[in-house]
């Protein structure tokens, strides 16, 4: 089992949501974290609720940018020495009929869920090469297996980002370096709540057969499976209530 104790671990999307919940969970196995957003705002607050439970930092990033991605994996080096773990979460998901989405709309939703996977691999992989290994897990989606009306642009992103992982831990394995992606069902967040959608949420529950959606703790914990378990990479891990067995 990988033991997470010690090792340098990045989270983009970590102010909230997957992966702020994932960061905590790091965390409470010992790892250093640096969690990175896009939104500066909630920095404070967030780093206030997690440094009681360890050694944890905050970088600006925008994923869409090779350049914040790089200066974000080099800005951990320069803290901590080296970069064992990198969970690949931040993503956006866009709505609407493909005949009304403009090119700028569709390549946005690439930018942020796809292209950010290729910059994370680029400059994560030669650190983890010096540090003798480590492992990337990248965020995809039950729409990355199946389809939905209007949500095209997602669909292509993370569909792509399943392909990507299996690419890159075929290319990677020989140099100790494992690479999964987690695929969450609904999950309940501040967005996606009985509140905030109203009768749409029901039909969102409806569709997953365990009777509810998911929680932001229960895809952490398949994201800490793919960390430790030591024979697992190029899985493409479901979670998901039974969303994708039907």
């Amino acid at each position: 089992m990988y033991d997470l104790n010690k090792k340098v671990a990045i989270i983009t999307g970590g102010a909230s949501g997957i992966g702020l919940a994932t960061a905590k969970a790091f965390l409470q196995k010992g790892a250093k974290v640096v969690i990175s957003d896009i939104n500066n705002d909630t920095a404070p607050a967030v780093l206030k609720d997690l440094k009681p439970l360890g050694d944890v930092q905050f970088v600006y990033a925008d994923v869409s940018k090779e350049a914040d991605v790089k200066h974000l994996i080099e800005d951990t080096v320069k803290a901590y020495g080296q970069l064992d773990i990198l969970f690949s979460n931040a993503g956006i998901g866009v709505l609407g009929e493909t005949h009304n989405t403009t090119y700028e709309d569709y390549h946005k939703v690439i930018k942020i869920n796809q292209d950010s996977i290729f910059f994370g691999a680029k400059y994560a992989v030669p650190e983890m090469r010096k540090a003798g290994g480590g492992v990337i897990i990248n965020t995809a989606s039950i729409l990355g297996l199946v389809g939905q009306a209007g949500a095209m642009p997602y669909n292509a992103s993370k569909g792509a980002v399943n392909l990507m992982t299996k690419s890159l831990a075929l290319e990677y394995a020989n140099d100790n370096i494992r690479v999964n992606s987690v695929n969450p069902g609904y999950t309940e967040s501040g967005m996606v709540s009985k509140e905030a959608l109203g009768d749409y949420y029901d039909g969102l529950v409806a569709q997953h057969p365990i009777g509810r959606l998911g929680k932001a703790e229960e895809i952490a914990h398949a994201v800490v499976f793919l960390v430790e378990n030591t024979f697992t990479t190029g899985v493409n891990l479901y979670v998901d209530g039974g969303y994708t067995a039907k």
